[in-house]
């Protein structure tokens, strides 16, 4: 129950987290950030898988360590319930928060689920672990691993519980705590290895990149592509640029007009495209 203690600390803080940085992604551009502040979704989300999860998982880490190593006695405990006035035993209470927490984890998977499964099949990925690797919306990434790890952390410790209560063994009870520890590090270091590749600069998918690129070559007028580049500046937020040379035949005029149809082709392709500079050369 410690453990899932710290969970449930680390889960509310994660929340927090998670508005501010929904906050100033939402924030428009300045001079000083001409890009926008989409990165701040990545800078938050990672900041909750090493402050929150991490601290939170070491801790409960350490407490399962310990009372594998010093057990101590399962006691019964009576608890007066509100109001009523009739005394049950603790173990009651500590099954009601945990299932009471695994009914609202499960809603709130449930949703988290749902988003996620929208983009894979917006994005034709092949499941789950390509939809991890490759997706840029931080926040339902953090709030489905999050609750997935939640309906697991609650499940061991009310079998734990339940164990070292049938069986008066208390090492039930601290082996699940060590694994709600194990299970919460895990998480924080996968979700900070999955922010820092879109706090570097991450481009668009291979495939993605590929389309878009042959989208440009293939264009009428289009001789060479020197360079194309997509980077990630907020989770709906990806900057194209590319240096694209033409027919020597077309005039200025002819060529700021394809200029401006191929962007606004690329654009309507790739709906998360909201910047593209094409850099004429001859």
């Amino acid at each position: 129950m410690l453990s899932e203690t710290y969970h449930s600390i680390s889960d509310t803080g994660n929340q927090v987290f998670l508005l501010i940085g929904i906050f100033y992604g939402r924030k428009e551009a300045t001079r000083e950030h001409p890009f926008g502040y989409g990165k701040a979704q990545f800078f938050y989300s990672f900041l909750v898988s090493v402050l929150l999860f991490g601290i939170a998982g070491w801790e409960s880490l350490k407490h399962g360590y310990h009372a594998i190593t010093h057990p101590e006695p399962v006691t019964t405990e009576l608890t007066t319930v509100p109001v009523v006035g009739t005394q049950i035993s603790s173990v009651w209470v500590n099954y009601a928060v945990l299932i009471g927490a695994i009914a609202f984890e499960s809603y709130a998977f449930k949703k988290a689920y749902a988003s996620m499964r929208a983009e894979i099949d917006e994005k034709q990925w092949s499941g789950f672990r390509e939809g991890f690797r490759k997706t840029a919306d931080v926040t339902v990434l953090t709030a489905l691993t999050e609750d997935a790890i939640a309906l697991g952390g609650a499940g061991l410790a009310l079998f734990g519980v339940f164990l070292s209560r049938v069986t008066g063994n208390p090492l039930y009870d601290a082996v699940s705590a060590f694994l709600i520890g194990i299970m919460l590090i895990c998480f924080a270091v996968a979700l900070a290895w999955e922010n820092k590749r879109l706090l570097l600069g991450e481009s668009l998918p291979d495939a993605q990149e590929r389309e878009l690129r042959t989208l440009v070559a293939n264009w009428d007028g289009v001789t060479e592509i020197a360079d194309f580049r997509t980077v990630y500046f907020g989770p709906q937020q990806v900057l194209v640029a590319a240096d694209v040379a033409f027919d020597t035949t077309l005039d200025t005029g002819e060529m700021d007009a394809r200029i401006t149809a191929i962007e606004d082709e690329i654009r309507r392709v790739e709906p998360d495209i909201g910047r593209v500079y094409i850099e004429p050369e001859r």
